[in-house]
């Protein structure tokens, strides 16, 4: 793990988890597998979101890509997801009866291990299609409907919070930071997996100028909304480098942040305490 550096990224004003002007959303709620309001899926299939990154948009999103979604990621990865999967558990290190806040958990791939290991995790997505898809493959999994600026849960309410891939899809990173923050309980713990920078020039050339590029042609040939894909590569451009994400993690009050970069900083894991 490499430490982080000093905080560059101004913090959200107020303390952590009370953000002045916060918007008023409805009531989040548990899905059903019966819930016939759920959107969809293929019904937005034209959806892309934009590096504005409106929730409204970003959700459509991922409610068109919902059906095919883990396929997809197993392909373009070549099935390194799932060992980045398993470089997650194994940094929140989930004990039996531990809160879990899976976030941005999709259709609960990223979630089921925490259960399997006897955790009470929840697993929360802003996209109702990707929960409908999660709730008719993983029926046993509590999914909540949950937005990352506005999460509706209590302060202090898990003993660890994790993000995978999706941290870069909120429209506020230091507000999302911040609420992330709010719902843990002191000293507990934070993991966020996200695409990054490599370390290597060589690499990073390769990933930026070949890799990315052909992302969404490939996505052309597999997804159920190829179009979203373009999104995606341009977001993963877009963000944060490994020590920048580590400051805005400072600044939102993380303490002792570190990283570790897999596949040679493809990926990057953050981790830190609250």
């Amino acid at each position: 793990m490499s430490r982080g550096r000093g905080a560059t990224v101004e913090p959200a004003a107020g303390r952590a988890g009370h953000l002045p002007g916060r918007p008023e959303h409805p009531p989040r709620s548990k899905v059903s597998a019966r819930r016939g309001r759920l959107c969809a899926v293929g019904e937005l299939r034209g959806a892309r979101a934009t590096l504005a990154k409106r929730r409204a948009e970003v959700a459509e999103m991922f409610d068109g890509v919902a059906a095919r979604y883990d396929l997809v990621n197993d392909v373009l990865t070549g099935g390194l997801d799932r060992s980045w999967r398993h470089a997650v558990v194994a940094a929140v290190a989930p004990r039996s009866g531990e809160r879990i806040l899976d976030l941005a958990a999709g259709t609960g791939t990223s979630s089921k291990p925490f259960a399997e290991a006897g955790a009470l995790v929840v697993p929360a997505d802003l996209s109702l299609g990707m929960l409908q898809v999660g709730k008719q493959r993983q029926p046993e999994l509590a999914f909540v409907n949950a937005d990352a600026l506005a999460l509706p849960f209590a302060d202090g309410a898990f003993d660890a919070v994790t993000i995978s891939f999706g941290l870069r899809n909120v429209e506020d990173t230091a507000a999302a930071l911040a609420e992330l923050r709010r719902v843990t309980r002191p000293g507990g713990r934070v993991v966020i997996c996200e695409f990054s920078t490599p370390s290597w020039a060589p690499l990073r050339f390769a990933y930026h100028q070949v890799a990315l590029r052909a992302l969404p042609l490939v996505a052309r040939l597999t997804a159920s909304n190829p179009v979203a894909y373009d999104y995606l590569a341009e977001s993963i451009r877009a963000w944060h480098t490994q020590p920048r994400l580590a400051d805005a993690l400072a600044a939102a009050g993380w303490r002792d942040v570190e990283w570790k970069n897999l596949s040679g900083g493809i990926v990057a894991l953050h981790r830190g305490r609250a």
